[in-house]
């Protein structure tokens, strides 16, 4: 089961048992819930959210160098650079 499979699956699941909830298809007897219940969704969206700025900035923070990498691809430009001199191209 791919990611996009198990995300889509837990929030039909959520949005079934949310709707389910806020049409008292389930008697519930606690007026509190209610007050909660109606504005849940954007509350898990704006920390899904918050949940996926972090996560991308912590992955940004943690990035690393490939420091071979550069150095080979710095090679391979130089080599290239000699190649098209030989053959007559002026680089500037």
């Amino acid at each position: 089961m791919t990611k996009l499979l198990q995300w889509l699956s837990a929030a039909s699941i959520f949005f079934a048992i949310w709707i389910s909830l806020v049409l008292e298809l389930v008697p519930v007897n606690c007026a509190k819930i209610q007050e909660v219940l109606l504005p849940l969704p954007v509350y898990l969206l704006i920390v899904f959210g918050c949940y996926s700025l972090a996560t991308i900035g912590y992955r940004v923070m943690t990035f690393n160098d490939c420091d071979e990498a550069a150095a080979e691809l710095r090679k391979e430009i130089e080599e290239a650079r000699a190649d098209l001199t030989r053959k007559g191209v002026k680089l500037s």
